[in-house]
């Protein structure tokens, strides 16, 4: 990667529905496992990362009216949303989990909320990005075989270059997280830690 190309992060769907113990989601994964801690105490790395080196932050939410009318039930996923009420715009579980909100002191961190899988469809992402002039993405979030996939296809069709932070992104089953790098590898750098500033 050209480290002096301009970089920006993509922050994805680090709410309390879905990494928080009490959410509604939980990632899937049991209240007390150990994954969760990891990924949040990485992406709380990968944040700092960022803002240290004054890279812009999208962070990227997903949340809809409470009553699912801006919804389209089309796949298993969505329907699953709306059964267990998630993500509801304005409520604890559509915010953004405590350690990993915007920091709202900064210029360059900017808020996107959507309603598909991926992060780009019918958001102002791609406008965001030409604005700060970003040229490589380092992608992270929950689920990585969902939006997080879905979003680093785009992006690399879009023809961005692209890393995974792969230690701040998590998958309610190993093997899905696992699979889901395997495949990104053929079109993004698989990386974590610092590692994926470099």
């Amino acid at each position: 990667m050209d480290v002096q190309s301009k970089g920006a992060v993509l922050a994805l769907h680090y709410q309390n529905d879905v990494l928080h113990p009490e959410g509604k989601i939980r990632v899937g994964l049991s209240a007390d496992s150990p994954v969760r801690g990891a990924v949040i105490a990485a992406a709380q790395a990968l944040l700092q990362g960022a803002r240290q080196r004054q890279w812009p932050i999208m962070h990227v939410r997903i949340a809809f009216r409470p009553d699912f009318g801006d919804l389209i039930q089309n796949a298993p996923i969505f329907r699953n949303v709306a059964a267990i009420g998630a993500v509801v715009e304005g409520t604890w579980g559509a915010a953004f989990y405590e350690s990993l909100a915007p920091d709202a002191g900064r210029a360059n961190e900017y808020v996107v909320r959507h309603r598909r899988v991926n992060a780009f469809y019918g958001t102002q992402l791609e406008d965001l990005l030409r604005i700060v002039d970003a040229r490589r993405l380092v992608i992270a979030g929950v689920a990585t075989h969902s939006v997080v996939e879905s979003t680093v296809r785009h992006a690399v069709d879009m023809g961005y270059e692209v890393t995974v932070a792969a230690d701040a992104c998590a998958s309610a089953q190993p093997a899905e997280h696992e699979a889901s790098l395997r495949s990104m590898d053929l079109i993004a750098r698989i990386a974590r830690g610092e590692a994926v500033f470099s």
